[in-house]
């Protein structure tokens, strides 16, 4: 074996795949697992550990499944993270925990979200679980939102013993694993499982509870009895780019199709409920989540175009996503911007007008800045147009609860160290501070937001 080299991992073929909605990759073997697991060398100070934001032992579980004890590793990551079987597939680890690998140096790093992603599996398959928890301490508290930040949050209080309800706004919890994610990258069977280890860590469940809504903030830390508030709301107001053309029929945000195909459970052949799309799909945007939403589009019969303003090497989307587009027959539009959606005489898209770009100074984020070339408009014939540019948080908490600020695009202002907003015992994390993040990153809110509950509700410092 070749120690500079990852085991690779199985994956449909591609002629077939864009024609279904089934996960694209088949994960390990556990012969593959422990082959994958002898290539760590197993440091004395893992880089990978600092790169986590959720801190998992990571050397630890490896180790673990070098030797065979799959359980003991499921128990190890557990202690750090609610959720790795969603994380070992949709982590961007190239920049996170294998990005510190030291086997990257000279040759690929340790495949620790495949590695990650086999170890749950493998207790899911096996009914291996995870409940241990300390006594009840007799005060409750309320999570607002079933997403990534949300159920990590639930969790790690859960397991320290605190009374836990969770309100969603929808009838299916997973916030943006349910609905922000298509079937082919996170199956909707794993983020039902993370949930249902919660309740097996007796997370109460109530759906269709919009807070703000339905119920107010101050309700829950006054009439119903919680003791403190975390919200874990996100931020799936979608941005539009306010160019002309984006009222016209075909044009849509890629929350709405991708939320159409997942919630409405279009990727189920055992569903009629048939995913509107284009012949010429343009999707505008180089995100993941710009890739899902083309990447969905593929699959139900479109010609599938990116259009981003920058060089694939900015693309904020993961290498691997990017990779299997390209495999795919995605077409990549780079160095270019729409300027103005074409309709035809009936009101709908019938193409999107770009100019090419290039690349000048660097802006506020690092990146350069992309600059128009003068001269260069033509016109990508399109009958749908998806805008993947970003999202924003609602403003429906902020707006029926007293003493609490947001900036200006509606994110909650918190101190960063504990999550604590600006009232008293109410804490946020996620999408809903920062802005759109990714899962971990949320995940890592919500575990330290839990942390900060706890010793306030203890009378610690």
């Amino acid at each position: 074996m070749d120690r500079m080299k990852r085991i690779p991992m199985k994956e449909q073929e591609v002629k077939a795949r864009i024609k279904n909605f089934n996960e694209v990759c088949l994960g390990y073997t556990p012969e593959e697992a422990k082959m994958e697991a002898e290539r760590c060398l197993q440091c004395k100070n893992p880089r990978c550990v600092k790169n986590c934001p959720v801190s998992n032992n990571i050397p630890e579980f490896i180790k673990c499944i070098k030797e065979g004890e799959y359980a003991k590793a499921g128990e190890i990551i557990s202690r750090t993270s609610t959720l790795p079987a969603v994380c070992g597939r949709v982590c961007p680890q190239e920049l996170q925990c294998e990005g510190g690998c030291v086997l990257g140096i000279k040759g690929e790093p340790t495949s620790i979200g495949r590695l990650e992603r086999f170890v749950a599996d493998w207790c899911r398959n096996n009914d291996v679980k995870f409940v241990d928890k300390a006594p009840a301490v007799g005060k409750k508290v309320a999570v607002v939102g079933s997403g990534p930040a949300g159920l990590a949050c639930a969790g790690d209080l859960a397991k320290l013993g605190y009374d836990v309800t969770i309100f969603e706004a929808l009838h299916e919890l997973g916030g943006v694993l349910a609905w922000g994610i298509p079937e082919f990258v996170l199956p909707k069977e794993i983020v039902k499982h993370e949930v249902e280890n919660l309740k097996e860590l007796g997370v109460k469940i109530e759906k269709n509870v919009l807070v703000g809504r339905t119920i107010s903030v101050d309700d829950l830390l006054g009439e119903e009895g919680f003791s403190a508030v975390f919200l874990g709301t996100g931020a799936a107001v979608p941005n539009f780019m306010g160019i002309s053309g984006e009222s016209l029929n075909g044009v849509c945000s890629a929350n709405e199709f991708l939320t159409k195909n997942n919630l409405m459970k279009d990727y189920d052949s055992g569903y009629d409920t048939p995913l509107i799309a284009g012949k010429k799909v343009v999707v505008v945007g180089g995100g993941n989540v710009a890739i899902d939403a083309v990447r969905a589009a593929i699959r139900v019969g479109a010609e599938a175009h990116i259009v981003y303003r920058r060089t694939e090497k900015e693309m904020p989307a993961r290498v691997e996503e990017v990779k299997f587009a390209k495999a795919e027959g995605i077409q990549f539009h780079l160095l270019t911007n729409p300027i103005e959606i074409i309709g035809d005489e009936y009101g709908f898209v019938k193409g999107v007008k770009c100019i090419k770009m290039e690349l000048g100074e660097p802006d506020e984020s690092g990146r350069r800045r992309p600059v128009e070339i003068e001269g260069s408009e033509f016109v990508i014939p399109s009958d749908m147009v998806i805008m993947a540019i970003g999202t924003r948080a609602s403003s429906l908490i902020s707006s029926t609860t007293d003493n609490i600020e947001v900036n200006r695009k509606n994110c909650f202002i918190i101190d960063e160290e504990t999550g604590k907003t600006t009232k008293p015992h109410v804490y946020a994390g996620g999408d809903n501070v920062t802005g759109p993040q990714t899962v971990i990153l949320a995940m890592a809110a919500g575990r330290r937001a839990a942390k900060a509950i706890d010793m306030e509700l203890k009378g610690e410092k």
